[in-house]
């Protein structure tokens, strides 16, 4: 086997690592976000919850 032949086989090998583990990087970023992003909106939800319900104690009745 020369060493263009190698060296090709090794480029390949090298891409499709770096491949796998940019898709696997990725997948791990998506899924922190979609996570992030569900958390802050309960966060909100809460938030706007106790918000409303101090409006509705403090308003006074007539």
């Amino acid at each position: 086997m020369s060493q263009a032949t190698r060296m090709r086989k090794r480029h390949r090998f090298n891409t499709r690592m770096t491949r796998i583990i940019l898709l696997i990087s990725l997948s791990f970023f998506l899924g922190r976000f979609i996570y992030s992003s569900i958390g802050a909106w309960h966060h909100h939800q809460e938030k706007r919850q106790a918000q409303q319900s101090s409006l509705s104690v403090e308003a006074p009745d007539r």
